[in-house]
């Protein structure tokens, strides 16, 4: 047994995808999707409704008038963003609520994370949808190392001081990283195996074989995202932490100020997710 399946070892303690979820996912397949598809999959779940259409009258979102139905925020803010949303909505609700991590911080980096992937991956000619949801579920292997090793984990979060260490951390006291646990889980979830296997490059994206251009933007926004949670400058953090990963992917300092959104705006609604 290798280090990351102790921690799915317990099968009541493993989340199930929501169906809703799954057929969301399913839409990034085909070219025919339309918003009222996706508004009509959204409406048959109410509780999820309701959050969406917070987030969707949220700032975050721009919304200039309010909006009233899910018709109406798939036509003002567009289907891949409403899907976005929804599929944010769903993944946040997949671990019951408890007092042993900080809920609200753990979903602001993997919302910002998707946000920064779905942004890089437009930049290197990679689906946006597809990297906005690995980039979501980047860390989520992180809950269920949480419940097995919860003293463990807490130190590694104590040492995670500096943007992109905690891969490390874990690999020295816990000998495997939350990318391979996420990407197990993942597999069980029946995610494409593109993700799959980009969380698995993730760890390592330049010495992966073969090479994972969806696995180097899922470090690299999650680099971003530490940089923002440590309220750091993070194009300059970027740079100055992933300079080899950045020349390999061909992207520059001047690509990401131009186009990435800062944590502030990135983060904003996921209360309303939460709640």
């Amino acid at each position: 047994m290798n280090a990351s399946e102790r921690y799915l070892q317990n099968p009541n303690a493993l989340p199930v995808m929501p169906e809703l979820a799954v057929q969301l996912m399913r839409t990034l397949e085909r070219e025919d999707t339309t918003l009222t598809e996706v508004a009509a999959l959204i409406e048959r779940d109410p509780s999820l409704t309701v959050k969406v259409l917070r987030v969707a009258n949220s700032a975050a979102v721009g919304a200039q008038r309010e909006i009233a139905n899910l018709r109406d925020a798939a036509n003002l803010i567009g289907m891949r963003h409403l899907r976005d949303l929804s599929m944010a909505a769903c993944v946040s609700n997949l671990f019951p609520k408890d007092g042993q991590f900080d809920r609200a911080r753990f979903w602001r980096h993997g919302v910002a994370t998707a946000g920064h992937a779905k942004v890089l991956a437009g930049l290197c000619d990679i689906d946006p949808d597809t990297a906005y949801i690995a980039g979501l579920v980047m860390r989520i292997g992180r809950v269920l190392m949480l419940q097995v090793e919860p003293e463990i984990v807490a130190r590694c979060d104590d040492l995670n001081d500096t943007p992109d260490s905690l891969i490390g951390h874990e690999l020295e006291w816990l000998g495997c990283s939350h990318l391979e646990v996420s990407a197990a889980l993942a597999k069980r979830w029946n995610f494409p195996k593109d993700i799959v296997d980009a969380l698995t490059a993730a760890r390592d994206p330049l010495a992966a074989l073969p090479f994972s251009a969806l696995g180097a933007v899922l470090r690299l926004s999650s680099t971003l995202a530490d940089a923002g949670d440590l309220q750091l400058p993070e194009v300059d953090t970027l740079i100055a932490v992933q300079t080899e990963l950045m020349a390999r992917m061909e992207l520059t300092a001047e690509d990401l100020a131009e186009h990435l959104l800062p944590w502030d705006i990135l983060t904003q609604g996921v209360d309303q997710l939460l709640s």
